[in-house]
């Protein structure tokens, strides 16, 4: 067994990482039935965890991540949603306000199956970590080293998918406003110009949105826009830079003053941290 410099080995293999795939494809399967509303939302969660997956991989990679630390990513973005599947079949939406907290219930899902104990201690404790927090509104101060690293590498990851997954959305409401999207039954919200004024001044001044403050649709993109705040890495920023999301993603925002200033401020933010 190989040994890493810094004192403990290489461990989790390639074959591995393929069983927690196959464990992955059969658990999400389980909650598949007749009733197509479940159905249509449960598959969303499997492609949304297959894309998140792939972008887990790159940023580890773009990171200049071993191996094994890139398997141990790609892990935790394989699981983060695995809560998602016994939520919608439950309680018939995403919204954890309204049911359960969905990281939580992916680690009590983890734990029940006993999916990782197979991996040694630390690397078990790292996923179900990562998972547990990915959904949080910000992460504990205590949360340190390795467990931090792979929690701030799935919460990223989630994000860049979600920007695609909402911009969708967006422009499927904006293209076809009298036909129903795939979307608006997870997104559950109006789409009007009105919004809070406290999701605004959160966003104005870098501050993580409570979800509960969300009233409208402009809410939802005003907190999406604030996620810049958010990511960790520079390589994730760039990511949404080069998709063109944040152009996007404004675009779709009323432009009043208080809205124009804040798109200001957010894109300045994005050219210095990508040092333009």
């Amino acid at each position: 067994m190989m040994i890493r410099p810094y004192g403990y080995p290489i461990r989790m293999e390639r074959n591995q990482l393929e069983r927690f795939k196959r464990w992955f494809t059969e658990y999400s399967g389980r909650f598949l039935g007749d009733d197509e509303y479940v159905n249509a939302n449960l598959r969303l969660k499997q492609e949304h965890t297959a894309r998140t997956c792939s972008e887990i991989v790159h940023l580890a990679q773009e990171l200049a991540l071993d191996d094994n630390e890139v398997r141990i990513a790609e892990l935790t973005a394989l699981f983060h949603d695995v809560g998602r599947f016994p939520q919608f079949a439950q309680y018939r939406t995403y919204n954890d306000l309204r049911s359960i907290d969905h990281g939580q219930k992916g680690v009590e899902v983890l734990r029940a199956e006993r999916v990782l104990d197979s991996l040694p201690a630390d690397e078990r404790q790292w996923v179900q970590t990562a998972v547990g927090l990915h959904n949080r509104k910000s992460l504990p101060s205590t949360l340190k080293g390795r467990a931090l690293l792979f929690t701030k590498l799935v919460r990223d990851a989630d994000k860049i998918d979600i920007f695609r997954v909402v911009m969708e959305y967006y422009r499927c409401r904006r293209n076809n406003p009298q036909s129903p999207c795939t979307l608006e039954i997870e997104i559950e919200l109006p789409d009007t110009p009105q919004y809070n004024p406290e999701v605004l001044d959160a966003v104005t001044n870098e501050q993580a949105v409570d979800w509960a403050k969300l009233r409208t649709l402009t809410d939802a993109r005003l907190c999406q826009l604030g996620w810049v705040y958010d990511l960790n890495f520079t390589p994730s920023l760039r990511r949404i830079d080069e998709c063109g999301y944040l152009t996007d993603l404004i675009g779709f925002l009323p432009q009043d003053d208080a809205i124009q200033r804040l798109c200001w401020k957010v894109l300045e933010y994005v050219d210095l941290r990508l040092g333009r």
